[in-house]
């Protein structure tokens, strides 16, 4: 990026007014901006979603996949403020989860924006539970055990671009196929499970670093205790994804969550393709009908009790958290933005701070909603 320029907003934690001059494609510098703040938009990093299925009728799943269907996907996540994200390809045959892995990689390397805001890919499974309700709405039949010659052939498909792979440590091939993974670079994250807690803390041994959807993915009903949920809460080397929209997880756990999880609890979405769409009654191709409710929740339309995944992006969890009182913009913000950066390595996870990437997002707070007003990608309006 080349230019220069400077914006001016409220610092999105210290309130104050700041002047910040972007220099061809990064912060050039952070200045108090002597004036009040008040009438000022908010300024914060760009959002880093570590899990989308697809957004505004466009699913990462629906095969074929069209590299317009992820380049348009990105620009309009990019609207919504999500500066960086990895599109999540779920449980599938082998032959379906490499094409679109092939696919995502195209679209990447046909289109540099999409190239940027992509920062990997998520594979979502199929090394998951074969259990009803851990399994979620993953198809069983494509279910199967840990298998590294399949994950390498997937992660050649994507270029190498596979950053987290969600699995259960319920396989006994899993601690030798965890070691493999993390070895390779790759964020190994616990989801979808019926894991023992001896199962669970042989993974974390073995490399795995982060749950996915914690409190999601899970059966009905568990044991007191000893079960997976205490387990995943009590590794301390373990990062927590949580799901805010106020659907998914009740008040109570989030904030328990986030609480275990001080430093390392973050924000995913989990959005699938209805997130951006109007309410009504719609047919999936897993799921069936959903009926998506003038609140947002997304459920099945035969049982209103069962969630068919989620329909909000994070700036709607975030509304959500600071609406609760759990905890301020700020720190709700940095569970969607910095915390999820320095998990996955990326220079934005710097923040607000000369030499950064200039991933900034711009927003009005009115102590009950949030819109995203302006989004800077690398420096430049998108």
């Amino acid at each position: 990026m080349t230019g220069q320029f400077t914006i001016t907003g409220r610092h999105y934690a210290s309130e104050g007014a700041v002047r910040i001059t972007v220099k061809e494609g990064r912060i050039a510098s952070v200045e108090p901006a002597g004036e009040a703040g008040k009438g000022l938009p908010w300024i914060a990093p760009g959002l880093v979603d570590l899990q989308i299925n697809g957004y505004a009728g466009l699913d990462f799943n629906t095969l074929p996949l069209a590299v317009e269907t992820v380049q348009q996907a990105t620009r309009l996540l990019l609207a919504q403020g999500v500066t960086s994200y990895l599109p999540t390809i779920i449980t599938n045959s082998p032959e379906a989860i490499e094409e679109a892995m092939k696919s995502i990689a195209a679209a990447c390397e046909a289109d540099r924006l999409t190239d940027s805001t992509i920062a990997g890919i998520h594979l979502e499974g199929p090394f998951i539970s074969p259990e009803d309700g851990a399994r979620g709405a993953h198809a069983k039949a494509y279910v199967r055990a840990p298998d590294w010659a399949l994950f390498e052939q997937w992660q050649a498909a994507s270029g190498n671009r596979i950053k987290v792979i969600t699995i259960s440590p319920e396989w006994p091939e899993a601690t030798a196929f965890i070691e493999r993974v993390a070895r390779a670079g790759v964020i190994v994250s616990i989801g979808h499970t019926v894991a023992s807690p001896e199962q669970i803390a042989d993974a974390v041994r073995a490399g795995a670093r982060m749950s996915t959807h914690l409190g999601n993915g899970a059966q009905l009903m568990l044991p007191r205790h000893p079960n997976f949920l205490w387990e995943q809460l009590s590794q301390d080397d373990m990062w927590g994804c949580f799901i805010a929209d106020g659907f998914h997880l009740p008040d109570s756990f989030l904030k328990t969550g986030f609480r275990a999880k001080a430093g390392k609890a973050l924000l995913v979405s989990d959005a699938v393709s209805l997130a951006g769409m109007p309410p009504g009654e719609y047919d999936l191709h897993i799921g069936g009908k959903v009926l998506l409710s003038p609140e947002g929740r997304l459920c099945v339309a035969e049982n209103p009790k069962l969630l068919a995944g989620s329909a909000q992006l994070l700036p709607w969890g975030i509304a959500h958290l600071a609406r609760k009182g759990l905890c301020t913009i700020a720190e709700a913000w940095e569970m969607s933005s910095l915390i999820p950066g320095a998990l996955l390595g990326l220079s934005s996870a710097a923040g607000l701070t000369e030499g950064a990437p200039a991933d900034l997002v711009l927003y009005s707070w009115d102590g009950s909603e949030l819109k995203i007003t302006d989004v800077y990608k690398n420096g430049s309006l998108v």
